[in-house]
C-alpha cells in the first residue's frame, strides 16, 4: 500500500527542479517506492568544503530536498502545501568524491505536520549522514501556493 496521495513521475519531479537549488547541485530524484523516495547528488567542486570533503550543508540540502518532495507527495496538492520547519543532521562519515544517495522515509504523517528520516550513503553503501526533517502541512490560500 502506497503512502502517496499525489502521483507524479520521476520526470515531472525532476523537471520541476529548474530554477531551484537542485539544479546547480545536480540533485536528481531517482526512485519512488511505496513508502520512500530516493535521490542522488555528486560529491565534486560544488558540494565539497575547503578540506576536500562533502560539505555538511550539501548533505542537508539533499536531505531537505528529498523530505520536501516526499512530504508534498503525501498530501492532496490541490489543497495543501508542505514546508520545512526544522532539520537536523549527524555527519558520520566523510566522502571525497563520487555519488551520495539519500533515502527519505516517513516517521510521522499527520494532518498538520510530518516527520521524515533521511539516510545518506556513499557508493559503497556506508552511512554518511542521518537527518530528521519536520514539515509543516499548510492549507493553500491566496498568497500561499494558490
Amino acid at each position: 500500500m502506497t503512502i502517496w496521495r499525489s502521483q507524479k513521475t520521476l520526470e515531472a519531479i525532476n523537471a520541476a527542479s529548474i530554477d531551484t537549488m537542485m539544479r546547480p547541485l545536480e540533485i536528481v530524484i531517482t526512485e519512488i517506492g511505496t513508502d520512500f523516495i530516493r535521490g542522488t547528488m555528486p560529491v565534486d567542486e560544488r558540494t565539497r568544503q575547503p578540506y576536500g570533503l562533502l560539505h555538511g550543508g550539501a548533505s542537508v540540502a539533499l536531505a531537505e530536498t528529498l523530505g520536501s518532495v516526499a512530504a508534498n507527495l503525501c498530501v492532496d496538492a490541490s489543497r495543501y502545501l508542505c514546508l520545512g520547519q526544522e532539520i537536523n543532521a549527524n555527519h558520520v562519515r566523510s566522502v571525497r568524491r563520487g555519488l551520495v544517495t539519500g533515502t527519505a522515509r516517513p516517521l510521522h504523517l499527520g494532518r498538520s505536520s510530518q516527520v521524515w528520516s533521511i539516510d545518506i550513503v556513499d557508493e559503497s553503501g556506508a552511512l554518511v549522514c542521518v537527518s530528521r526533517l519536520t514539515m509543516a502541512v499548510l492549507r493553500k490560500h491566496a498568497g500561499l501556493g494558490a
